[in-house]
C-alpha cells in the first residue's frame, strides 16, 4: 500500500530529499560557503524534479527526425528549457554570492554569519 508508488516516482522522491537536505543546510549552517552549497543543492533538486516531470517514457527529444511530426512521439520541451534557463541563472547567482562572500571575508576575516552580524552591530550599521 505505502510502497506501491515508490519505484515509479523514485526521481521525484530523490528530488524532495535533496531539497530537504539543501534547505536544512541553508537554515542550520553559519558558514556562508556552506549556505551557498545548500542553495545549490536546492537548485539541483528543483532541476531534477522538473526533468523528471517533463520526461515521458518511450518518447524522444523534440527534434524532428525521419519526418515524424506527431506530437505523441516527443516530450514537452518546456521543462527542459526551464531547467536550462534555471542553470544559467543559478550559475550567475552563485558567482555573485561567492564574490560578495570574498568581499565580506576580506573586510571581516571570517565567514561566520553570526560574527559578521555582531561586528556590523558594533560598527553601528
Amino acid at each position: 500500500m505505502f510502497g506501491t508508488n515508490l519505484i515509479p516516482n523514485f526521481g521525484e522522491e530523490v528530488a524532495m530529499i535533496l531539497f530537504g537536505i539543501g534547505f536544512a543546510n541553508l537554515l542550520l549552517q553559519k558558514n556562508l560557503i556552506k549556505k551557498i552549497i545548500g542553495l545549490n543543492i536546492m537548485d539541483t533538486a528543483v532541476y531534477l524534479f522538473l526533468a523528471e516531470k517533463g520526461y515521458i517514457a518511450g518518447r524522444a527529444a523534440p527534434i524532428v527526425v525521419d519526418g515524424v511530426q506527431s506530437v505523441e512521439a516527443y516530450i514537452n520541451p518546456i521543462p527542459s528549457g526551464l531547467v536550462l534557463t534555471g542553470i544559467v541563472v543559478s550559475v550567475s547567482v552563485t558567482a555573485l554570492m561567492l564574490s560578495l562572500t570574498v568581499r565580506l571575508y576580506n573586510r571581516y576575516h571570517t565567514l561566520d554569519l553570526d560574527e559578521i552580524s555582531s561586528r556590523l552591530r558594533k560598527e553601528g550599521l
